[in-house]
């Protein structure tokens, strides 16, 4: 992908694109910059999806065509506070791995996976414990 620092300039980087049927509604998407250590974000799998037709999301992820008229490559802005990032992908790339993605789990089964309530419960408890210490 191409990091987009300005309208003048921007920069390829390695972004790794994971999808994992333990979580089966999210993609992961871990950035890795220059001199830093690599950033994952993970969102919705049909967030990614939609936005590569259309623009979509709220909040801390935004995705959307680069060009309305042509789907040949889609950006991606991620929000943090003030601070936000935005990476430009060619199109082709992404629909193949969301391909792969409904190989692993069609879109509108991941409900049907018996243990997605088990890690749910998992993921909350580990929230809940890391606000109470931190808190």
């Amino acid at each position: 992908m191409s990091f987009l620092v300005s309208e003048e300039l921007s920069f390829r980087i390695p972004v790794e694109l994971r999808y994992e049927t333990c979580d089966p509604y999210a993609v992961r998407l871990t950035f890795h910059l220059p001199g830093d250590a690599p950033v994952t974000w993970a969102f919705g799998r049909e967030l990614l999806i939609d936005g590569v037709g259309r623009p979509c999301g709220e909040g801390d992820v935004h995705i959307a065509p680069a060009d309305a008229e042509v789907l040949g490559e889609v950006l991606i802005r991620l929000q943090v506070g003030c601070d936000h990032a935005l990476f430009r992908s060619s199109t082709p790339p992404l629909v193949a791995f969301l391909d792969r993605t409904d190989k692993l789990v069609p879109l509108g089964q991941e409900g049907a996976l018996a243990d997605f309530d088990a890690h749910l419960d998992e993921a909350l408890d580990r929230i809940l414990a890391e606000e109470q210490s931190a808190g």
